[in-house]
C-alpha cells in the first residue's frame, strides 16, 4: 500500500492514475500527473479519498470530478 501521508510527485501520480481508473475516464490520457503541482496535494488527496470511498458515480458527479481535476492541473497556486 502506498503511504499517501507524504506529498510527493509519485503519490500524486498514484492518486491521479487511481482516480482515472476508478472513473473509467475515456479521456484519461489528457490528465497527466506531471501537470498537477505539488501545492495542490491536499486537494488531490481529498478527491482521491472521495473517489475510493464511493461505489458508484452519476454522470454529473463524474463531470464535476473531472472539472475539478482539470482546474487543479491547469492552475498554479499563485494563479488563484
Amino acid at each position: 500500500m502506498t503511504d499517501l501521508r507524504e506529498p510527493t510527485e509519485g503519490n500524486i501520480a498514484f492518486m491521479i492514475e487511481a482516480i482515472k481508473s476508478r472513473l473509467r475516464m475515456a479521456a484519461g490520457a489528457a490528465l497527466q500527473a506531471s501537470r498537477f503541482p505539488l501545492e495542490h496535494y491536499d486537494e488531490i488527496k481529498e478527491l482521491y479519498e472521495l473517489v475510493q470511498a464511493k461505489p458508484h458515480f452519476s454522470v454529473s458527479e463524474v463531470e464535476a470530478l473531472v472539472s475539478e481535476l482539470g482546474r487543479l492541473s491547469a492552475s498554479k497556486p499563485s494563479d488563484e
